[in-house]
């Protein structure tokens, strides 16, 4: 008889999130609610290595963990309104001058299952806009207008 506990993450009655259903949530305290994006990339973070030489061996290097690196977090969406409570906060901060801090506030993306509930989630601290970009304009094309903004962000970590 075997003992299969080791191995449970192998056998799961759970299905893997879609990743057409997803929500994202920012900072509660400024009030930005309108979260509705085609796309949403940059969940992502990887670990710098640093090559050591073994003294005296040629042939041997040691690959030493220095630091994490992660892209930027970038969302894809429509065009929103001028009223649009996250086209405030961007236009604050780039028609802003340096002289006055940027304000960076906390996002939160979740993939969603089909009761509208988070089945996994990762947060981002101290997120704030630092590239925004609207799609070519093109006579031929039969396309939504899409607004790109870039977010760059102190850490990440999966909350679920």
């Amino acid at each position: 008889m075997s003992d299969n506990s080791s191995n449970s993450w192998l056998i799961s009655n759970e299905y893997q999130p879609s990743a057409f259903y997803f929500k994202v949530v920012f900072s509660a305290s400024l009030g930005i609610t309108d979260t509705s994006f085609k796309e949403v990339s940059g969940i992502s973070k990887e670990m710098l290595t640093e090559d050591v030489k073994e003294g005296g061996e040629n042939g041997v290097i040691h690959k030493l963990p220095t630091g994490f690196s992660h892209p930027r977090l970038v969302m894809k969406r429509g065009i929103a309104p001028i009223s649009s409570p996250l086209v405030v906060w961007c236009t604050s901060i780039f028609n802003g001058e340096l002289d006055v801090p940027v304000c960076s506030m906390p996002i939160m993306v979740y993939l969603m299952n089909e009761e509208q509930t988070p089945v996994r989630g990762w947060a981002f601290t101290n997120a704030y806009p630092v590239k925004w970009d609207v799609d070519s304009f093109e006579s031929l094309k039969n396309e939504v207008a899409i607004e790109t903004i870039e977010f760059e962000y102190e850490s990440s970590y999966r909350v679920i």
